[in-house]
């Protein structure tokens, strides 16, 4: 008979099996009402999961991110119930979660409407207050086909049909619907009561452009109204830092049909573009790196030597000359390093060797993934590749940590999160290679001092990674740099060094990215600041403007002379109220407003105000000068109002 080991290390035992829910009732009603499901030696289950032998277990509530996890899944359901019950015709297809919510894909005759969207969600209440009982139970496969072909479910027959012949499916149930699941689900849809149906879209079955286009359905679904509440806000104010509304409004790009993927800067844009990549040049060279070039149009074989056109060839833009030969347009720089790394004798004292680029690079991403600058087709890579022995693998990977970090802190990310990601499924290289490069890089973190969670299965085709998560000011989170062990990539491009033995041996080479793409870094530092670029990074820094055409001399002197000073600054000599000026300024993110009457013009001062309407007083331009570089030179961490 079971004996049940509790999360604090109690014990109950049970003279015969039993199931979770009676587990939780046995420790107390309270904790039985609130049980969504459980954790049986570390597998989720439903509450009406049986156990016969002994076993850990954790019962799982709301407040458990699993529980969320659980809400979500059973809410997904709810919704395709409801829109069965609503449209008997329409066919339903997958429903998973997803971060912070869950989609459901429909075929349909007709498009689902705004108006369509409330009464399913009227409905899915409906049957939330019905408290309908959850049950499970499992087929064989072929009996599972059949079961959803009778019923007119042609996609869920589709799916069950590609799974493998001797494994069961699992349905579950709830009031007169069916649906096919692995689970684990809430006991009953009385649990499900704080969700909301946010929009619908279009999808490939599949996610295969040559498929019907389905209709899918997002929602989200939360623990509490507060919970709701506070995502729905995030969502708001989400939407008005969209980087394409601000690089809109502050005329920084564009993007346009002729050109998918790619992006078209404006002055403005193009400025803050430069100032990252003059940051990141300067920091690269305080670190010890080389910059260096390579071609964007290289010969596919170096590509299918490295690997690449093997695992990214569908995601590469391939071109043939007339002479039939096959060139790829680059889509990472590691292979054009290791070409310059091996011109010449490479010797043990010479590294590590490290080499940063700017790289454009391509990719073919589908068009229904184009995002902005979050996912474009052509962008520009901060990316770095260090040649060192397995012996530097540590302090290397130390030094790079730091490094990601510090400059993080520069953009205002002081809450970075790092995930190990370790061997996927298809990869290069042997399970020994992988396993030292896998300590090394776990060494590496430890001696750094950071934590690290898990990432299983989605390291780099050739080593381990680290992947740098940053959280933003509304809490969202951005997966920006990665630092990557290859002890793969160049031994198979045939790079060697030689060692104190004057033996050949093959570099290990760290791939290392800290913006990841400089596109979506901008992107990124736009939706964080909502536009609001600190000063050392703004476009325009500063606005010289005149109350009257009396200071036209006056500020275009200030203007011109803090011009040559490196800052950037423009005059506003407008025939306009100051009051129109400051305002248009200030809807510009402009950091900061010196404004000129005539009391100023006599007394060589301007009056100094901020974008965020603090009045900072009068001073002269020199004082503005010495104090907004003290300013530019901490990188924001100090602003003319401290």
């Amino acid at each position: 008979m079971p004996v049940i080991t509790l999360p604090d290390g109690s014990q109950r035992r049970f003279d015969q099996p039993v199931t979770v829910d009676e587990v939780a009732a046995s420790i107390g009603s309270g904790l039985r009402k609130a049980a969504l499901a459980g954790r049986v030696n570390g597998k989720l289950v439903d509450t009406s999961f049986r156990i016969e032998h002994d076993a850990e277990v954790a019962i799982v509530t709301d407040k458990d991110p699993d529980g969320l996890e659980v809400i979500r899944h059973s809410t997904a359901h709810l919704l395709a119930q409801a829109v069965k019950s609503l449209f008997p015709d329409a066919q339903v297809t997958i429903g998973p979660t997803i971060e912070d919510g869950f989609y459901y894909d429909f075929s349909y005759k007709r498009p689902f409407t705004t108006e369509d969207l409330a009464a399913i969600e009227a409905k899915m209440v409906e049957l939330a207050k019905a408290d309908q009982k959850v049950t499970r139970r499992v087929m064989p496969r072929d009996e599972a086909v059949e079961f959803f072909r009778n019923m007119g479910e042609h996609y869920k027959a589709e799916i069950i049909a590609s799974i493998p012949p001797n494994e069961e499916i699992s349905l579950y149930g709830q009031g007169d619907w069916v649906d096919l699941c692995r689970g684990p689900h809430v006991p009953s849809t009385g649990k499900l009561k704080v969700f909301k149906l946010m929009k619908v879209a279009g999808a490939y079955w599949r996610g295969d452009s040559r498929n019907e286009m389905l209709q899918r359905i997002y929602g989200t679904a939360w623990a509490d109204k507060k919970q709701l509440e506070e995502y729905l806000h995030r969502i708001e104010e989400a939407e008005k830092r969209d980087h394409r509304r601000i690089g809109r409004e502050l005329d920084l790009f564009h993007q346009q049909e002729e050109a998918p993927g790619a992006v078209f800067w404006h002055p403005y844009g193009w400025t803050v573009f430069q100032t990252l990549i003059a940051y990141m040049r300067e920091r690269n060279r305080e670190a010890g790196f080389q910059e260096v070039n390579a071609p964007e149009l290289m010969d596919a074989s170096l590509w299918q030597q490295s690997g690449h056109l093997e695992k990214f060839g569908e995601n590469m833009f391939l071109t043939k000359t007339p002479d039939e030969r096959l060139y790829a347009i680059k889509p990472m720089n590691c292979p054009g390093h290791v070409q310059i790394f091996k011109q010449g004798i490479r010797s043990y004292r010479d590294l590590p060797i490290r080499f940063g680029e700017f790289g454009k690079v391509h990719r073919y991403e589908p068009s229904g993934s184009l995002h902005g600058l979050m996912r474009v087709r052509a962008f520009t890579q901060d990316d770095a590749h260090i040649f060192i022995t397995e012996e530097q693998i540590k302090d290397e990977s130390v030094h790079n940590i730091r490094l990601l970090l510090s400059i993080y802190e520069d953009f205002g990310f002081r809450n970075v999160r790092v995930k190990f990601a370790d061997r996927p499924p298809k990869r290069v290289g042997s399970d020994e290679v992988w396993t030292l490069a896998e300590s090394a890089l776990k060494a590496a973190t430890e001696a750094a001092g950071i934590e690290y969670t898990l990432n299983p299965g989605e390291g780099a085709f050739y080593g381990p990674k680290l992947e740098f998560v940053l959280k933003d000011a509304i809490g969202r989170d951005w997966q920006c740099g990665t630092l990557q062990v290859d002890l793969n990539m160049p031994g198979r491009l045939g790079a060697h060094y030689i060692d104190e033995t004057s033996q050949k041996r093959t570099p290990v080479m760290l791939h290392r990215a800290i913006f990841g793409s400089l596109e979506r870094f901008f992107a990124i530092l736009l939706e964080h600041h909502a536009g609001r670029l600190p000063a050392w990074l703004a476009p325009v820094q500063a606005v010289v403007m005149t109350i009257t055409d009396r200071q036209n001399d006056y500020v275009t002197r200030v203007a011109e002379s803090l011009k040559k000073q490196g800052l950037r600054v423009e005059a506003d000599l407008r025939n306009e109220k100051v009051g129109f000026k400051i305002r248009e300024h200030t809807l510009r993110r402009v950091p900061y407003l010196l404004v000129a009457g005539d009391k100023e013009v006599a007394a060589n001062l301007l009056s100094v105000r901020t974008r965020s309407g603090k009045d900072l007083g009068t001073m002269s331009p020199d004082t503005f000068v010495e104090r907004l570089r003290v300013e530019l030179d901490s990188r924001g961490r100090r602003t003319l109002e401290d």
